[in-house]
Formats: structure tokens, C-alpha cells, sequence
């Protein structure tokens, strides 16, 4: 290459490096200090921690990559290192992926460990290294990278543990010098050099000595040539043999005419920075397309054949499905014939320009007023974060007045979510232009749900619970707006009736009622108590006569307002064994019955609060096409950000029947034997039944929402049959285990059927199918209430597109015998082998706890 041609270009393309992405974690460097005395006699448990020894402690770095908050890789560690003078390792780390296959947002992150007891570790620190840098260069060459003391590294997009921080000292100074200096940038003088190396290994040593903070080195790879990030486009003269960067791209100056386009791999494509902002060309032919002129023939417009198909495509599209600028004005020109489609009102909306004055006024103060009524699920799109004006949303709560008690108790918790995008809860209004034509005036959400609310009980108190978590969350802002629903509802039920100081004792007493089981159970969940001695202390609290809890009078259990409580047994109360030991209530019923709860402190319920929800509308969506999967959604409610009740189901983990029972069958049969029985093995018909159509019923839930983290301890059976899940730490295709199965059935499942070639396992397909098939034509419902929960701050929601994550299950892109096809498919996955891996070996690796 001519080198005096200052008009080329030397570097790489991320998309031609088709070696594994490898890197060496060199040394720790900084100093750490151990506890003081006077932390480790407040925590006795500190004296076992590696730092508190006169040694140098056994660290291990555990390290994974990450793009787009999703793992690309199963977690790495170092190999065991004794050291003696430093922490030094020096250890390759390659990942099984190549830089060619690297997404732009790759990230990796570290973090060391330290013993913390015995099978127990610490994190010394942790930090989120990107792989690219801010000019889409792959990084290079050595680098130091800040830990954040006693934290996990945090591998999401926003990253709450990045490798650099804001301010740079004088050895992060020097050593960016150092890297100039390594790559030929800076003039090399021998003499010199070694003077000035002298000196910063003495300014290091200084710096190391004042300053509190850990720094980990890792080396990258040093290219030839800087390697830019590039996604290689699918043409036929690509290469894909190639394993080395190529030594140099060269960038002619003009492009010959007859230069192949769709060929050429040496054409880059440039993105536009202003390629989100309004063009004024589109603009003005929008305008000149839509012009008002020509509304009165408007009116009349009726579409042909053709173009009626089109628009019953585009009112098919999903919720998160954007609409092009011509599909937009497709609508809008047959705006007047749509408004008699109940499905064309969301996709009307979205092509409507906002910032058009004469548009918006049109939009809604003509059409949305005679627009038909729509159904439950564009209604509750409309409350998202997505509609402005007020008034559209107080179209949206009109329809939802048509809703009955029940089924507006399936929807209250998004509702109450949905609160949070009303004009009211937001602080932008001051920024808003006065010319606008969008209305940001109280769209009568909060008053609607309160006077439901204050109309029936049952609905009453659990919108109050809703609201009191709210409250009690980190953001003081949303806090604040929840906090004066709660104190509005409360006026209203003292205002509505004779009851109404009555009802609000209840409420009031059912407060207290959870706050004083949850001191209770933050005190057992933390001494350090064996747990017969915990059992013992949490009964005797119970039996004791000042603390009310034998006897009450009848109060309406928060869990269930339909269930009136008049005390707890004492005597068949309990703990569990379980890391937070939840507690076991037997709650003494007005009816004479009981009812048994799980009180948990200490762990965040939310999640679970909102799969069981979903779990229960989806049971009620298949019994209304008179499919009866004796689904069991056992009611749960978070009472605060980390406390909550769920109802107890007696009843036995699959794991804890094959250990004591060999098999589910026996298991069946111990509990409802009949010897007389044909085709159903010694047990009772109507409970194979039953456990034939649960296992197909969570089945298909489970796939639909994605839960992970399932093993033989967290599958359940009661005597009767019925099949369920329970703990849904990992929901949306999150999953702790590598391989997970997308549809969750495991060996001892089938075998409770009679096997896979069993008549019984054939009855459970085809439930799963019909089940699978009516669960897509209510998508959009499912797809909407989850949009509404992405500002509840719940773990698997937050920072994550959660439509595409429900949407490919559903499958809306296929016909629907092409979709349980596609299901039948990943059905059978569980008993075949997979081209690269034994799948046999990964599932039996999944299911195990």
C-alpha cells in the first residue's frame, strides 16, 4: 500500500474476526483493608471472611458476556491461585463465541469473590467492561477497570458498575499515555523511556497507597489494526472461510458506476443522526395527503377489495407492531368508514400527528366520540405510556365501565399501574407548548376505580393493598400521587354509607394485623435460632392471649376479602426450611373452616403476584371456550416492596414423591386407589383426569410467560391430581440453567401419565394444543397488561422489551395451524437429541434442583 496516498484507509471489520473473543485477567491491584474490630463484634459472621486473614485471601474472578441485558454466555471463572506477594492470576479466559457474532452493545462483566464462610463467598467487587467504544472500535491493548466495592457486577444496558468513572487520576492519566505510547502514537526515546518509566512505577506505588479504591487489569488482544464494528450483509460472495482480520480495507475514492451494490463488501453503510427526526419533505406530503380540504368526500369513502384486505392486515398487526408512514395514511383516508371497527381505534390513534393542531382536533373531537365501542384490550392499551391526551384515555375508561366486578378485578393491578402515565402523576406539563391541541386535563381514572372500590368491598380491599405497596416504594414522586388516592378512596368510603367508618376500621385492622405477623416474621427470619426453637418461639407468640391473635373479631382476610378470619391455631402454625423462612398460618375461619397461608418477609412478591394474575385470566379465558385445565392459581399478594401472603395448597414437590413414593402413579394411587379402573392404572379416573389436564394447562402458561428456573422442587402435586407450579423468581426467558426446554415437561410428568405412548399423554397434547390455540386470540390482552407493569419495577420487566418477549411465543406471525405445529415441535424437543449437544444430558441437568 502506498503510503504517501493519504486517502486511505487501514483497518478491520468486527464481522471478518471469526476467532472467539479471549482476553487475560492480569492483577488486583489497590489495598484492602479488613473490617474493624467494632463491625466484626456488630457481625460475628465477618471474622470467617478472607480479608479479616493476615494471608492473602483465595479471590476468584468470575466473569460472563452480556449484550442487551440478556446473557451470551454461561459465567467463567478463574482456576484456584494460592498467592503469596499479590493478587496476580494472569489466566486466559476465551468465551465459546466470536468477535464477528459480537452485538455492538457487548459487555462483560467481572467480579471478584472472596470466602465468606464455608460453601459461602462475598463479591470484593464488581465492574461492567464494554467491548466497544464509543466510535464503534473494538477495545485493545491493557486495561484498568474500577471496581465498586461489595457489589456484583451489573451486566444491563444502563450499567450501575461501570469500568470507568467520571473523574480520572493521575495514574489513569499516565497510563492512557503509556497506550499512545505503545501504539507508536508518541515518540520513542530509549533513554527517556526508561527515566520515565522509573518514575511512574513510584507515582503508581504513591497513588496505590492514598487511594481507597480496587482496581482490576485485563489485556485484550492487540489487531493490527483498529477492528470497527460491522454486521456482515447476507450476500452470495461472502466468504465465510476467513478466520483472520484482513490486513487492510481499501477505500477507493469514487466507486466505479458499475461496481455490483448488493456485492460489494467493501460498501459501508453510514447511519444518519437525524434519522429520527421529522423530515420536512415527508412532512409537507403529509400534510398535502391528509389536507382537510377534502374531508367532506372523506365521509364517503368506501375502500375496495384489495385495500380492505390491506387494512384488515394492518388492524391484525400487534400492539407493539409500528406503523409505516403509508400505512398510516392509508388509515387516516378511510378514517370515517374504520370508525365502525373496533379493532381500528389504537391503530387510528397511532396515525394521528400529535403535533398537528387541525389533526388532533379532528381526531378527537369528531371521530372518537362516534367511534364504536371497542373491547377490553385496546382499552387497556390506550392507558399505557404511549396515549397523552386526556381525553382519549377518558374514552377508554368509559369502556371499561362495562366491565363487571370480576372481571375488573383480573385487570385492577394493571389499573392501578396505569395511574402512573395519567397527566396528573406527571412532572413534564411545564414543558409543554400552550399552542398544543392535546388535552392534559384528568382523565377520571383514580375516580373510576375508587368508585368501584368504594361500591364493592372485595374489589375495596384489594385496590387498597395495591395502593399501600405503592406507597411504601422508593420513588417518592409516584409515592406521593398513590398516597393521595388512598387518602381520596378513604374519604369516599367514610362519605358512602352508614358502614363506611366501619369499613375503614377493617381496612385499618388488617394493616396492623400484617405489620405486627411481619416484625414477627423479620425476627425469626433473622436470629439465628434452629428451627424447632423458631417453630416453638412463633407458636408461643401466637397463644399468647395480649397479642389478639387466638381470637378476634371477624375480619376480612387480606389475602381473600371473601374469607372472614376470627383468629389463627396457634398449634398448627409453622416454619418452613427455607433460606427465608417463610411462616405456615392457620387462619381460623367465621365458617368454621380453616385456611392456611405462607406469610414471606423479606422477599419481593410482586412478581409472583402478577403471574398468578396473569394465570388466572388465562384460566377464565379457556373456561369461556369451555375448557376446564383445573388450573390452580393460588392467590398471592405482596402487602410491601419485600413482604407478602399466598395461600397454601397441601400438597407434595414431584421431588419429594419420587423419594418417597418412587413415581407420581403411586404416588395417585396411595392417596385415591381404584383397582377396578381401566386405562387409568389403579387410580381414580377423575383424578388422572385432572392431573392430565393441569400438567397440559401450566404447560402452556408457563410457555407463554416464559417461566424459567424449574426443577423437581418447585413442581407440585396434591392427593387430588391437580398439577401446578409454584416461585416465579425467573419469568420472561430469564433462566439461572443453561438449555432450558421451552416447554416445560419433564420425565416424571409423563411417566404419571402412563407414559409417552400412553392414551393419557395423546389426551394431554391435544388439551395443549386447544388450550395454546384460544390463548392467541386473546394475545393482545396478555401482550397489553404486561406493557402496563413496565413502570412497576419488578425485576424480569424493567429495562426489558417485554413484548417481544411474550409476542414470539405466541407465534402471531404464523396461521394458526402452523403455530401448534411450531408448539408440537418444542412439545417433542424434550425427548430428542439436538445436532450439537445431548439434549438428554441438559435436561436432565435442568430439571434437577
Amino acid at each position: 500500500m502506498d503510503k504517501d496516498n493519504k486517502e486511505d484507509f487501514t483497518f478491520g471489520r468486527s464481522c471478518d474476526l471469526k476467532v472467539p473473543v479471549t482476553f487475560r485477567i492480569s492483577q488486583l491491584e489497590g489495598t484492602r483493608h479488613p473490617k474493624s474490630y467494632t463491625e466484626v463484634i456488630e457481625k460475628p459472621e465477618l471474622r470467617f471472611h478472607g480479608a479479616q486473614s493476615s494471608t492473602l485471601s483465595d479471590l476468584y474472578v468470575v466473569c460472563q458476556l452480556l449484550a442487551d441485558n440478556k446473557p451470551l454466555t454461561i459465567p467463567f471463572r478463574t482456576s484456584f491461585k494460592a498467592f503469596k506477594n499479590g493478587y496476580t492470576w494472569n489466566e486466559w479466559i476465551t468465551f465459546p463465541i466470536r468477535y464477528c457474532d459480537l452485538p455492538l452493545s457487548s459487555q462483560i462483566t467481572f467480579t471478584i469473590w472472596d470466602i465468606a464462610g464455608p460453601r459461602a463467598a462475598v463479591p470484593v467487587g464488581g465492574s461492567t467492561f464494554r467491548l466497544f467504544g464509543k466510535k464503534w472500535t473494538l477495545r485493545r491493548g491493557k486495561h484498568r477497570l474500577l471496581l465498586w466495592s461489595d457489589k456484583e457486577a451489573d451486566g444491563s444496558i444502563e450499567t450501575t458498575t461501570p469500568s470507568k468513572s467520571g473523574s480520572r487520576d493521575e495514574m489513569g492519566r499516565l497510563e492512557k499515555l503509556v497506550k499512545k505510547h505503545e501504539r507508536g502514537d508518541l515518540p520513542k526515546s530509549e533513554w527517556l523511556d526508561k527515566m520515565v518509566f522509573r518514575k511512574m512505577s513510584e507515582i503508581h506505588a504513591a497513588e496505590t497507597e492514598k487511594s481507597s479504591n480496587l482496581y482490576l487489569y485485563i489485556d485484550l488482544p492487540r489487531f493490527d489494526f483498529p477492528v470497527i464494528f460491522s454486521e456482515l450483509e447476507a450476500t452470495p460472495s461472502t466468504s465465510s472461510t476467513s478466520n483472520i482480520v484482513p490486513p487492510a480495507t481499501h477505500v477507493p475514492p469514487v466507486p466505479s458506476i458499475s461496481t455490483s451494490f448488493a456485492a460489494d463488501p467493501y460498501l459501508w453503510a453510514v447511519l444518519d443522526p437525524d434519522v429520527s427526526r421529522d423530515n420536512p419533505v415527508e412532512d409537507k406530503h403529509r400534510r398535502l395527503v391528509r389536507s382537510h380540504r377534502s374531508s367532506p368526500y372523506d365521509r364517503e369513502l368506501k375502500p375496495n377489495t384489495k385495500i380492505r384486505d390491506d387494512l384488515g392486515v394492518i388492524l391484525g398487526y400487534a400492539p407493539s407492531q409500528a406503523l409505516t408512514s403509508e400505512e398510516k395514511d392509508l388509515i387516516w383516508k378511510f378514517r370515517f368508514y374504520l370508525a365502525r371497527d373496533k379493532r381500528g381505534l389504537t391503530k387510528f390513534l397511532k396515525s394521528v400527528t400529535w403535533r398537528d393542531p387541525s389533526e388532533v382536533k379532528q381526531a378527537v373531537e369528531e371521530l372518537l366520540p362516534q367511534w364504536t365501542e371497542i373491547d377490553t384490550d385496546d382499552a387497556l392499551e390506550l392507558l399505557g405510556p404511549g396515549t397523552v391526551d386526556s381525553r382519549v384515555r377518558a374514552f377508554a375508561v368509559k369502556q371499561l365501565t362495562r366491565a363487571d366486578d370480576d372481571e375488573l378485578m383480573l385487570y385492577l393491578l394493571q389499573l392501578v399501574q396505569a395511574l402512573k402515565f395519567e397527566s396528573a402523576a406527571s412532572d413534564q406539563r411545564s414543558s409543554r407548548s400552550t399552542a398544543s391541541a392535546i388535552s392534559y386535563d384528568d382523565s377520571g381514572l383514580a375516580d373510576f376505580l375508587i368508585d368501584r372500590a368504594v361500591q364493592n368491598p372485595i374489589l375495596g380491599n384489594r385496590f387498597w393493598w395495591y395502593l399501600t405497596v405503592e406507597v411504601a416504594l422508593e420513588d417518592r414522586v409516584m409515592a406521593k400521587m398513590y398516597g393521595k388516592v388512598i387518602y381520596k378512596f378513604q374519604t369516599r368510603i367514610l362519605e358512602h354509607s352508614d358502614n363506611g367508618k366501619e369499613r375503614r376500621a377493617l381496612i385499618l385492622r388488617q394493616a396492623e394485623l400484617v405489620a405486627t405477623i411481619a416484625k414477627r416474621a423479620r425476627e425469626i427470619r433473622t436470629s439465628k435460632d434452629p428451627r424447632p426453637k423458631k417453630i416453638e418461639k412463633l407458636r408461643s407468640f401466637l397463644a399468647d392471649s395480649k397479642n389478639n391473635f387466638i381470637s378476634m373479631p371477624p375480619l376480612p382476610l387480606p389475602l381473600n376479602a371473601n374469607i372472614e378470619v376470627t383468629g389463627i391455631i396457634a398449634e398448627k402454625s409453622s416454619v418452613f426450611k427455607s433460606n427465608l423462612y417463610p411462616l405456615l398460618l392457620y387462619f381460623a375461619c367465621s365458617d368454621g373452616s380453616e385456611f392456611p397461608v405462607i406469610f414471606k418477609d423479606g422477599d419481593d412478591l410482586r412478581q409472583d403476584q402478577l403471574v398468578i394474575q396473569l394465570f388466572t385470566l388465562m384460566d377464565r379465558l379457556l373456561r369461556q371456550e369451555n375448557l376446564d385445565l383445573k388450573l390452580t392459581p393460588y392467590p398471592v399478594l405482596a402487602t410491601g416492596p419485600l413482604q407478602g401472603m399466598m395461600e397454601f395448597v397441601p400438597s407434595k414437590t414431584i421431588a419429594t414423591i419420587v423419594n418417597e413414593n418412587g413415581t407420581l402413579l403411586n404416588y395417585l394411587r396411595a392417596n385415591h386407589p381404584d383397582e377396578g379402573s381401566v386405562g387409568t392404572y389403579g387410580v381414580e379416573p377423575s383424578v388422572i383426569d385432572t392431573f392430565i389436564r393441569s400438567c397440559a394447562g401450566y404447560c402452556v402458561v408457563t410457555y407463554l410467560l416464559g417461566v424459567g428456573d424449574r426443577h423437581l422442587d418447585n413442581l407440585l402435586v396434591a392427593p387430588d391430581g391437580h398439577f401446578f407450579h409454584v416461585d416465579f423468581g425467573y419469568i420472561l426467558g430469564r433462566d439461572p440453567k443453561p438449555f432450558p426446554p421451552a416447554v416445560k415437561v419433564c420425565k416424571e410428568m409423563v411417566d404419571g401419565m402412563g407414559g409417552a405412548q400412553s392414551h393419557n399423554y395423546a389426551r394431554f397434547k391435544n388439551f395443549c394444543f386447544t388450550a395454546f390455540s384460544i390463548l392467541r386470540k386473546s394475545a393482545n390482552l396478555i401482550l397489553n397488561l404486561v406493557t402496563l407493569m413496565v413502570d412497576a419495577n419488578i425485576e424480569d420487566i424493567k429495562h426489558r422489551n417485554v413484548h417481544e418477549q411474550i409476542q414470539e411465543k405466541f407465534l402471531l406471525d404464523l396461521t394458526e395451524e402452523e403455530a401448534i405445529k411450531h408448539f408440537e415441535t418444542l412439545l417433542n424437543e424434550t425427548s430428542y437429541f439436538t445436532k450439537v449437544v445431548d439434549r438428554f444430558h441438559d435436561l436432565a441437568q435442568y430439571w434437577r434442583s
